[in-house]
Protein backbone atom coordinates (compact mmCIF):
# COMPACT_ATOMS: atom_id res chain seq x y z
CA UNK A 1 0.00 0.00 0.00
CA UNK A 2 1.34 3.63 -1.03
CA UNK A 3 0.39 4.98 2.75
CA UNK A 4 3.36 2.64 4.10
CA UNK A 5 6.06 4.95 5.09
CA UNK A 6 4.37 7.83 3.25
CA UNK A 7 4.27 10.96 5.21
CA UNK A 8 0.84 12.58 6.08
CA UNK A 9 0.14 15.49 4.11
CA UNK A 10 -3.60 15.98 5.21
CA UNK A 11 -4.68 15.67 8.87
CA UNK A 12 -8.08 16.29 9.35
CA UNK A 13 -9.39 16.10 13.52
CA UNK A 14 -13.11 16.01 14.68
CA UNK A 15 -13.85 18.42 11.81
CA UNK A 16 -17.60 19.78 12.32
CA UNK A 17 -19.88 21.98 9.79
CA UNK A 18 -23.31 22.84 11.06
CA UNK A 19 -25.51 24.44 8.42
CA UNK A 20 -27.71 27.40 10.68
CA UNK A 21 -31.46 27.47 9.82
CA UNK A 22 -33.11 29.77 10.26
CA UNK A 23 -36.74 31.72 10.94
CA UNK A 24 -37.69 35.09 9.70
CA UNK A 25 -38.03 37.60 7.23
CA UNK A 26 -37.05 41.11 8.68
CA UNK A 27 -34.99 39.47 12.42
CA UNK A 28 -34.05 36.32 11.15
CA UNK A 29 -33.73 34.05 14.37
CA UNK A 30 -31.71 30.94 14.45
CA UNK A 31 -33.68 28.02 15.32
CA UNK A 32 -31.65 25.07 14.49
CA UNK A 33 -29.16 23.37 12.64
CA UNK A 34 -28.24 21.25 10.22
CA UNK A 35 -25.61 18.68 11.11
CA UNK A 36 -23.84 18.29 7.75
CA UNK A 37 -20.43 17.15 9.29
CA UNK A 38 -20.04 15.87 12.59
CA UNK A 39 -16.74 15.36 14.54
CA UNK A 40 -15.01 13.61 11.36
CA UNK A 41 -11.22 12.26 11.59
CA UNK A 42 -8.26 10.84 9.37
CA UNK A 43 -5.15 11.14 7.95
CA UNK A 44 -4.29 10.99 4.19
CA UNK A 45 -1.20 10.06 3.02
CA UNK A 46 1.31 11.38 0.62
CA UNK A 47 0.42 9.66 -3.23
CA UNK A 48 -2.13 7.94 -1.77
CA UNK A 49 -6.08 7.80 -2.56
CA UNK A 50 -8.55 7.67 0.16
CA UNK A 51 -11.95 7.02 -0.50
CA UNK A 52 -15.33 8.71 0.94
CA UNK A 53 -18.36 6.51 0.56
CA UNK A 54 -21.70 6.88 1.79
CA UNK A 55 -25.33 7.58 0.50
CA UNK A 56 -26.56 10.64 -0.48
CA UNK A 57 -26.86 13.94 1.47
CA UNK A 58 -24.32 11.37 4.29
CA UNK A 59 -22.36 14.35 4.28
CA UNK A 60 -19.44 13.59 1.65
CA UNK A 61 -18.92 16.86 -0.33
CA UNK A 62 -19.54 18.92 2.73
CA UNK A 63 -16.65 17.06 4.18
CA UNK A 64 -14.14 17.92 1.25
CA UNK A 65 -15.64 21.47 0.68
CA UNK A 66 -14.88 21.92 4.43
CA UNK A 67 -11.06 20.47 4.26
CA UNK A 68 -10.80 23.39 1.26
CA UNK A 69 -12.37 25.87 3.23
CA UNK A 70 -14.77 26.84 0.87
CA UNK A 71 -16.75 26.08 3.65
CA UNK A 72 -15.25 27.36 6.83
CA UNK A 73 -16.09 24.94 9.83
CA UNK A 74 -18.12 25.34 12.98
CA UNK A 75 -14.97 23.37 14.87
CA UNK A 76 -12.30 20.98 14.37
CA UNK A 77 -8.92 21.75 12.58
CA UNK A 78 -7.68 20.31 8.75
CA UNK A 79 -3.84 20.48 8.67
CA UNK A 80 -2.32 20.47 5.69
CA UNK A 81 1.62 19.47 5.81
CA UNK A 82 1.16 20.62 9.48
CA UNK A 83 -0.11 23.99 8.48
CA UNK A 84 -3.83 24.24 9.93
CA UNK A 85 -6.15 26.01 7.54
CA UNK A 86 -8.97 26.98 9.86
CA UNK A 87 -6.59 29.64 11.31
CA UNK A 88 -5.67 31.17 8.08
CA UNK A 89 -7.22 33.33 5.83
CA UNK A 90 -6.97 36.25 2.94
CA UNK A 91 -3.42 36.02 1.41
CA UNK A 92 -2.42 33.32 3.30
CA UNK A 93 -5.15 31.12 2.62
CA UNK A 94 -5.34 32.03 -0.91
CA UNK A 95 -1.57 31.01 -1.16
CA UNK A 96 -2.16 27.44 0.28
CA UNK A 97 -4.86 27.20 -2.08
CA UNK A 98 -2.68 26.58 -5.21
CA UNK A 99 -1.80 23.09 -3.27
CA UNK A 100 -5.28 22.13 -3.20
CA UNK A 101 -7.66 21.70 -5.97
CA UNK A 102 -11.18 20.26 -6.54
CA UNK A 103 -12.81 18.12 -9.40
CA UNK A 104 -16.68 18.91 -9.26
CA UNK A 105 -19.83 16.44 -9.58
CA UNK A 106 -21.19 18.07 -12.39
CA UNK A 107 -19.36 18.90 -15.58
CA UNK A 108 -22.35 20.84 -16.85
CA UNK A 109 -22.85 23.27 -13.98
CA UNK A 110 -19.35 24.06 -13.04
CA UNK A 111 -17.78 25.41 -16.27
CA UNK A 112 -19.07 29.20 -16.91
CA UNK A 113 -20.98 28.35 -20.54
CA UNK A 114 -19.79 32.22 -21.80
CA UNK A 115 -15.78 31.04 -21.07
CA UNK A 116 -14.14 29.60 -23.84
CA UNK A 117 -11.74 26.46 -22.81
CA UNK A 118 -9.02 28.19 -22.22
CA UNK A 119 -10.06 30.93 -20.42
CA UNK A 120 -11.45 28.45 -18.18
CA UNK A 121 -8.13 26.75 -17.50
CA UNK A 122 -6.03 29.40 -17.62
CA UNK A 123 -8.34 31.18 -15.22
CA UNK A 124 -6.45 29.84 -12.05
CA UNK A 125 -3.18 31.08 -13.43
CA UNK A 126 -4.73 34.61 -13.58
CA UNK A 127 -5.61 34.64 -10.50
CA UNK A 128 -3.13 33.78 -8.84
CA UNK A 129 -0.61 35.86 -11.61
CA UNK A 130 1.72 33.16 -12.26
CA UNK A 131 2.10 33.53 -15.99
CA UNK A 132 1.23 35.83 -18.58
CA UNK A 133 -0.87 35.83 -21.48
CA UNK A 134 1.36 33.98 -23.96
CA UNK A 135 2.66 31.18 -20.89
CA UNK A 136 -1.07 30.84 -20.17
CA UNK A 137 -1.56 29.36 -23.68
CA UNK A 138 1.23 27.46 -23.61
CA UNK A 139 0.51 25.85 -20.35
CA UNK A 140 -4.05 25.18 -21.37
CA UNK A 141 -2.72 23.92 -24.90
CA UNK A 142 -0.34 21.02 -22.65
CA UNK A 143 -2.77 20.60 -20.31
CA UNK A 144 -5.72 20.02 -23.07
CA UNK A 145 -2.86 17.28 -23.72
CA UNK A 146 -2.36 16.03 -20.82
CA UNK A 147 -6.03 14.76 -20.18
CA UNK A 148 -6.56 13.17 -23.93
CA UNK A 149 -8.22 16.74 -25.67
CA UNK A 150 -7.07 17.94 -28.54
CA UNK A 151 -4.59 21.88 -27.95
CA UNK A 152 -6.93 22.93 -30.78
CA UNK A 153 -9.99 23.26 -28.35
CA UNK A 154 -8.68 26.04 -26.55
CA UNK A 155 -11.15 28.58 -27.88
CA UNK A 156 -14.32 26.46 -28.08
CA UNK A 157 -17.17 26.67 -25.52
CA UNK A 158 -18.71 24.08 -22.71
CA UNK A 159 -21.53 23.99 -25.39
CA UNK A 160 -19.57 22.01 -27.79
CA UNK A 161 -17.87 19.24 -25.54
CA UNK A 162 -19.95 16.17 -24.23
CA UNK A 163 -19.98 15.34 -20.74
CA UNK A 164 -17.07 13.20 -20.64
CA UNK A 165 -15.18 16.04 -22.66
CA UNK A 166 -16.32 18.68 -19.87
CA UNK A 167 -14.82 16.51 -16.87
CA UNK A 168 -11.53 16.14 -18.70
CA UNK A 169 -11.64 19.94 -18.85
CA UNK A 170 -12.60 20.24 -14.74
CA UNK A 171 -9.38 17.88 -14.35
CA UNK A 172 -7.55 20.45 -16.68
CA UNK A 173 -8.59 23.01 -14.59
CA UNK A 174 -7.79 21.24 -11.42
CA UNK A 175 -3.78 20.37 -12.43
CA UNK A 176 -3.22 23.91 -14.02
CA UNK A 177 -1.27 25.16 -10.52
CA UNK A 178 0.47 21.77 -10.15
CA UNK A 179 -1.20 21.03 -6.81
CA UNK A 180 -0.89 17.82 -4.37
CA UNK A 181 -3.68 17.54 -3.20
CA UNK A 182 -7.39 16.97 -5.34
CA UNK A 183 -10.86 16.53 -3.61
CA UNK A 184 -12.53 15.00 -6.64
CA UNK A 185 -15.92 15.49 -5.40
CA UNK A 186 -18.20 12.36 -6.92
CA UNK A 187 -16.40 13.21 -10.71
CA UNK A 188 -17.54 10.54 -12.60
CA UNK A 189 -21.71 9.72 -11.26
CA UNK A 190 -23.08 12.29 -14.04
CA UNK A 191 -21.21 10.35 -16.85
CA UNK A 192 -22.41 7.32 -18.58
CA UNK A 193 -20.84 4.25 -17.57
CA UNK A 194 -18.83 3.42 -20.56
CA UNK A 195 -17.05 7.43 -19.74
CA UNK A 196 -16.54 6.87 -15.95
CA UNK A 197 -13.76 4.14 -16.48
CA UNK A 198 -11.88 6.28 -19.41
CA UNK A 199 -11.83 9.28 -16.57
CA UNK A 200 -11.29 7.03 -13.70
CA UNK A 201 -8.03 5.67 -15.56
CA UNK A 202 -6.87 9.02 -16.75
CA UNK A 203 -6.86 10.19 -12.79
CA UNK A 204 -4.88 7.28 -12.04
CA UNK A 205 -1.89 7.84 -14.64
CA UNK A 206 -1.91 11.45 -13.62
CA UNK A 207 -1.60 10.29 -10.04
CA UNK A 208 1.58 8.23 -11.70
CA UNK A 209 2.94 10.69 -13.35
CA UNK A 210 2.90 13.94 -10.48
CA UNK A 211 2.28 12.10 -7.10
CA UNK A 212 -0.82 13.34 -6.56
CA UNK A 213 -2.81 12.53 -3.85
CA UNK A 214 -6.39 12.23 -3.69
CA UNK A 215 -9.68 12.25 -1.75
CA UNK A 216 -12.30 10.68 -3.80
CA UNK A 217 -15.80 11.01 -2.68
CA UNK A 218 -18.30 8.40 -4.65
CA UNK A 219 -21.28 6.27 -3.67
CA UNK A 220 -20.26 3.62 -6.45
CA UNK A 221 -18.15 1.47 -4.14
CA UNK A 222 -16.93 -0.75 -7.04
CA UNK A 223 -15.27 2.01 -8.19
CA UNK A 224 -13.83 3.36 -5.09
CA UNK A 225 -12.26 -0.13 -5.09
CA UNK A 226 -10.37 0.08 -7.99
CA UNK A 227 -9.16 3.54 -7.53
CA UNK A 228 -8.51 3.95 -3.77
CA UNK A 229 -5.76 2.90 -1.31
CA UNK A 230 -8.04 3.00 2.13
CA UNK A 231 -11.79 3.88 2.47
CA UNK A 232 -13.88 5.83 4.94
CA UNK A 233 -17.79 4.60 5.52
CA UNK A 234 -19.89 7.59 6.31
CA UNK A 235 -23.42 8.11 7.60
CA UNK A 236 -25.43 10.70 8.63
CA UNK A 237 -22.25 13.07 8.98
CA UNK A 238 -19.86 10.82 11.08
CA UNK A 239 -17.18 7.81 9.86
CA UNK A 240 -18.21 4.43 10.48
CA UNK A 241 -15.33 2.56 9.39
CA UNK A 242 -12.03 3.19 8.01
CA UNK A 243 -9.27 0.61 6.86
CA UNK A 244 -7.96 -0.89 3.72
CA UNK A 245 -9.53 -1.54 1.01
CA UNK A 246 -9.06 -5.09 0.39
CA UNK A 247 -9.48 -5.11 4.13
CA UNK A 248 -13.38 -3.45 3.82
CA UNK A 249 -14.30 -5.82 0.75
CA UNK A 250 -13.34 -8.49 2.18
CA UNK A 251 -14.32 -8.10 6.32
CA UNK A 252 -16.37 -5.33 6.85
CA UNK A 253 -17.09 -4.89 10.73
CA UNK A 254 -19.62 -2.15 10.83
CA UNK A 255 -23.09 -3.60 10.62
CA UNK A 256 -23.40 -0.54 8.38
CA UNK A 257 -20.35 -1.41 6.11
CA UNK A 258 -21.90 -4.57 6.01
CA UNK A 259 -25.22 -3.76 4.61
CA UNK A 260 -23.70 -1.70 1.34
CA UNK A 261 -21.34 -4.29 0.50
CA UNK A 262 -24.29 -6.77 0.44
CA UNK A 263 -25.60 -3.94 -1.98
CA UNK A 264 -23.17 -4.53 -4.56
CA UNK A 265 -23.46 -6.91 -7.89
CA UNK A 266 -21.05 -9.56 -8.23
CA UNK A 267 -20.79 -10.82 -11.73
CA UNK A 268 -20.83 -14.30 -11.18
CA UNK A 269 -24.43 -15.82 -10.39
CA UNK A 270 -23.75 -18.72 -8.31
CA UNK A 271 -21.80 -16.70 -5.96
CA UNK A 272 -25.10 -14.25 -6.15
CA UNK A 273 -27.56 -16.46 -5.84
CA UNK A 274 -26.00 -17.77 -2.14
CA UNK A 275 -25.47 -14.06 -1.12
CA UNK A 276 -27.57 -12.97 1.80
CA UNK A 277 -28.31 -9.18 1.33
CA UNK A 278 -28.68 -7.10 4.07
CA UNK A 279 -32.33 -5.01 3.97
CA UNK A 280 -31.99 -1.95 6.27
CA UNK A 281 -35.11 -0.81 7.43
CA UNK A 282 -36.61 2.83 7.59
CA UNK A 283 -35.24 5.50 6.12
CA UNK A 284 -31.93 7.99 6.89
CA UNK A 285 -33.52 10.31 9.66
CA UNK A 286 -33.08 13.82 9.16
CA UNK A 287 -29.53 15.66 9.85
CA UNK A 288 -31.49 18.39 11.77
CA UNK A 289 -32.45 16.28 14.64
CA UNK A 290 -29.66 13.19 14.35
CA UNK A 291 -30.51 10.10 17.00
CA UNK A 292 -28.97 10.13 20.06
CA UNK A 293 -25.91 7.77 20.73
CA UNK A 294 -24.78 5.81 17.35
CA UNK A 295 -26.30 7.39 14.15
CA UNK A 296 -26.78 4.43 13.00
CA UNK A 297 -28.93 3.07 15.89
CA UNK A 298 -32.20 3.83 14.30
CA UNK A 299 -31.92 1.07 11.33
CA UNK A 300 -28.93 -0.89 12.67
CA UNK A 301 -30.02 -5.09 12.88
CA UNK A 302 -27.95 -5.61 16.14
CA UNK A 303 -28.81 -2.39 18.58
CA UNK A 304 -29.18 -2.74 22.14
CA UNK A 305 -29.49 -0.56 24.97
CA UNK A 306 -26.26 1.11 25.03
CA UNK A 307 -26.52 2.33 21.26
CA UNK A 308 -28.50 5.25 22.40
CA UNK A 309 -26.94 5.94 25.07
CA UNK A 310 -23.50 6.83 24.63
CA UNK A 311 -21.55 7.77 21.13
CA UNK A 312 -19.32 5.13 20.06
CA UNK A 313 -15.52 5.63 19.94
CA UNK A 314 -14.15 5.57 16.80
CA UNK A 315 -11.34 3.21 18.13
CA UNK A 316 -8.45 1.49 16.15
CA UNK A 317 -10.02 -2.51 16.29
CA UNK A 318 -6.95 -4.38 14.09
CA UNK A 319 -3.69 -2.43 12.67
CA UNK A 320 -4.75 0.28 10.46
CA UNK A 321 -8.73 -0.79 10.76
CA UNK A 322 -11.05 1.83 12.67
CA UNK A 323 -14.98 1.15 13.36
CA UNK A 324 -17.12 3.23 15.30
CA UNK A 325 -19.46 0.52 17.06
CA UNK A 326 -19.67 -0.53 20.80
CA UNK A 327 -20.50 -4.19 19.74
CA UNK A 328 -17.51 -4.70 17.40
Amino acid sequence: MKTENAEILLRVENLVKYFPIKRGIIIQKTVGAVHAVDGVSFNIHKGETLGLVGESGCGKSTTGRTILQLYRPTSGHVFYNDVDLTSIKGEDLRVMRRKMQMIFQDPYASLNPRMTVGEIIGEPLVIHKLADRKQTQERVEHLLELVGLNAKFYNRFPHEFSGGQRQRIGVARALALNPDLIVCDEPISALDVSIQAQVVNLLEDLQKEFNLTYLFIAHDLSMVRHISDRVAVMYLGVIMELTGRTELYNNPLHPYSQALLSAVPIPDPVVEEKRRRTILKGDVPSPVNPPSGCRFRTRCPIAVDICAQSKPEFREINPGHFVACHLV
